[in-house]
């Protein structure tokens, strides 16, 4: 039985971190004080919560350089695009301190004689973040900074890939004067974040993982009643129309398709065009893809970084292999990508033609450099075969007709529907998922509502 947590780098194979994994005594100490803080934090006012989570977040930004290099240890992706994901930390979590007062503001039900009449918002107590490695500060933001605004207290488990994101979050809490105990880190086993998930202090479990993982978070719960958000996996499809702007089409679905080494739940995957641009398309497509350059993602000109580990290479290029071989051909030379070898992390970006919805690449999440792209004839067989997936995170299409655009998304089974962009989280709307890509909701006041509990008041007020 492992004793500690050890992150193996994909960018050299050495171990980079290694942690002590949680044991009984120390869930117990952690869940007892996070009960007791939260206690005390509710009756905190929104207005105090607020500005200590703004200065978490003047902190966080201040560390964004050294962010950048422990992220490309930790999960491999090219240092030159950290920062994006500390901007848009911050973004999100800017965003919903910004609106928490009027989500949590009491909802009048309106004027009636002698009763005064309101539905409360109030937190649920202790919610359990288990976040995943590849975005790990995008994704544990979405539950930590609002669940912290609504008054809830946060027990945040990273991925063993990425266990200093966790104890970057705690750093900053701490250094903007967040009460102890109301956001503590947990290093865990599977058999310990189980065991978290039952126990009756927890309220709430916010999951970011695998379709098999989410299965898992509510076997563990199926004894209690309580909430759950399961984002989860994803194939997702975009569709180039006849009349879409063609170089931006392409500009936006290769890095849509490639960025985080195609390491994203809401990465594009298929790709529907249009017979009249299809061999333009196609074309233009391939040229983009073999300008990628795959290396050290410690080195500022690298664009492509290696996957997670070896092992998640080995899976991509079995689901390759078997595409292949139900038909599909290879556009890319994986030769052409010196650092691309069986037995590393290090994979090069492929794109298949000739595919088909018996193939993998059109039914499984890959979760690697690789999409397929498939000639449709209509917008209705775009549509068609845009649904005909277990899937349905995001879905996009490329049009210059916005109203095409609107009654197209209308029809596809997606949690969000982009028209013209791709692979992006306003923290203004809704991050849902909808068939095996989860359930549940975060960011923008939404969000807000599956971290807190409706408490009604009903006061006659003249007797």
């Amino acid at each position: 039985m492992a004793h500690s947590l050890q992150t193996i780098s994909p960018v050299d194979g050495r171990v980079f971190v290694e942690r002590p994994l949680a044991g009984p005594a120390d869930v117990e100490r952690i869940l007892a004080a996070s009960v007791v803080a939260q206690r005390r934090w509710r009756e905190v006012p929104v207005a105090e919560r607020a500005a200590i989570l703004a200065r978490f977040c003047d902190h966080f930004e201040s560390q964004r350089d050294a962010i950048a290099t422990e992220l490309a240890w930790q999960m491999g992706r090219p240092i030159r695009y950290a920062p994006s994901e500390v901007r848009g930390t911050l973004e999100r979590a800017r965003y919903m301190i910004g609106i928490a007062a009027e989500a949590l503001a009491d909802v009048d039900a309106g004027p009636k004689p002698d009763f005064r009449r309101f539905v409360r918002r109030e937190p649920l107590g202790v919610v359990f973040t288990v976040a995943a490695w590849n975005f790990p500060y995008l994704i544990a933001v979405n539950s930590v900074v609002p669940a912290l605004m609504a008054g809830n207290a946060v027990v945040l488990k990273h991925s063993a890939q990425t266990p200093l994101c966790a104890e970057r979050f705690a750093t900053s809490l701490a250094a903007a004067g967040l009460p102890e105990g109301l956001l503590a880190v947990l290093h865990a086993d599977h058999a310990t974040t189980e065991k978290v998930m039952q126990d009756p202090r927890v309220d709430f479990v916010a999951f970011t993982g695998s379709v098999a993982g989410g299965h898992a978070v509510q076997r563990a719960v199926s004894g209690r009643f309580i909430g759950t958000g399961l984002e989860l996996g994803g194939c997702d499809p975009v569709y180039v129309r006849h009349d879409a702007n063609l170089a931006h089409a392409v500009e936006n679905i290769v890095d849509g398709a490639y960025f985080n080494s195609g390491q994203s739940c809401c990465g594009l995957q298929r790709i529907y065009v249009h017979g009249d641009l299809y061999g333009d398309f196609v074309e233009r497509f391939v040229a983009m893809t073999r300008t990628y350059v795959l290396g050290d993602p410690l080195d500022p000109a690298t664009t492509l970084g290696p996957v997670v580990r070896t092992s998640a290479a080995d899976a991509i290029r079995r689901q390759v292999e078997a595409s292949v071989q139900a038909g599909a051909h290879r556009a890319i030379d994986e030769s052409a990508f010196s650092k691309s070898r069986s037995g590393t992390p290090y994979l090069a970006p492929q794109v298949l033609l000739g595919v088909d919805h018996r193939m993998p690449v059109m039914r499984e999440e890959i979760f690697g450099p690789v999409a397929g792209i498939m000639k449709v004839a209509s917008d209705d067989e775009a549509v068609r075969l845009m649904n005909d997936s277990d899937f349905g995170l995001t879905a996009a299409v490329w049009t210059s007709d916005p109203d095409v655009g609107l009654a197209l998304g209308e029809r596809v089974e997606t949690g969000t529907w982009f028209m013209n962009r791709c692979d992006y989280l306003d923290p203004a709307l809704a991050w849902v998922g909808v068939k095996d890509s989860g359930r549940g909701c975060t960011l923008s006041r939404v969000g807000y509502e599956h971290l807190t509990r409706p408490k009604s008041f009903h006061l006659r007020v003249k007797v």
